[in-house]
Parts: structure tokens; C-alpha cells; sequence
């Protein structure tokens, strides 16, 4: 394999996990996510820079506390260095995927939940989906 081909939508809207990282290349990684109703995403700064998709469901983009409706069609560019937050404010399920530029998880990680997922410390560490890609 090289590279990712896939539908994402159908993948998006069939995830149930919060974070599922899909596939990891040396400079961007692909994530899948799922809020359940009132979930969040919690409120992070990271080093890269994220990119948020919204795929069904509505909620809301906190950047640095500025407060933005979202819904299925919403994009949500998130630069390194903004304390940002994605919070579910709907009834159904918020569904997402979510690029980041570089990798910021480790490869193939899955959290079913938010406390699976806060319980590990899962950072990207240095291995890409294909192996040797780094070279």
C-alpha cells in the first residue's frame, strides 16, 4: 500500500470510537472521531497544526474561547499554539475526522471513549502506517 484511498465519509459516519487514527504518514495523520451527545473533545493546545471535518451532528469550534456553531459540512482549522475544544451541543452523535499536521498520535491507536483515551499517553512516536516511510 501507499497511501490512503478510501471513502472517508462512509468510514466517519460508521465509527462509534471517540479517536481512531487511520492512517500516518510522516508529515499528516488521518483520525476518526466520535462525541456522543454533551461529549467534548476537551479543551488542548497542541504543537501542530489540526484540521476538523464535521461529517453529521452539530456542536460547537471553541478557539481561544471564541464560540462557533458547527454542523455536518463544517470545516474547523485549528493552528498550532490555539487552545481549542469541540463540544457535542446536539442529539445525535457528532461525527469528525481529523488531520494533523505533523502526526500527533501513535499510529493505529483506537480509544473507545474520552477516559480511554485521556488514560493513555499515546503520543506519536515516530512510526508511520507504511513501514520505511520516514526514510
Amino acid at each position: 500500500m501507499s497511501g490512503f484511498v478510501q471513502n472517508i465519509e462512509s468510514l466517519v459516519v460508521q465509527n462509534d470510537s471517540f479517536r481512531q487514527v487511520l492512517y500516518t504518514a510522516k508529515h499528516s495523520q488521518l483520525v476518526l472521531m466520535s462525541l456522543k451527545v454533551q461529549e467534548e473533545i476537551g479543551a488542548e493546545i497542541h504543537k501542530v497544526d489540526q484540521f476538523f471535518r464535521i461529517e453529521e451532528g452539530s456542536g460547537e469550534a471553541i478557539m481561544n474561547g471564541a464560540r462557533t456553531p458547527i454542523k455536518a459540512g463544517y470545516a474547523v482549522l485549528v493552528p498550532a499554539g490555539v487552545n481549542h475544544n469541540i463540544v457535542n451541543t446536539g442529539t445525535v452523535p457528532l461525527k469528525l475526522y481529523s488531520l494533523y499536521s505533523p502526526p500527533n498520535h501513535r499510529d493505529g491507536v483506537i480509544h473507545k471513549s474520552r477516559s480511554d483515551a485521556e488514560g493513555d499517553s499515546e503520543h506519536f512516536n515516530g512510526k508511520t502506517t507504511e513501514p520505511g516511510s520516514l526514510k
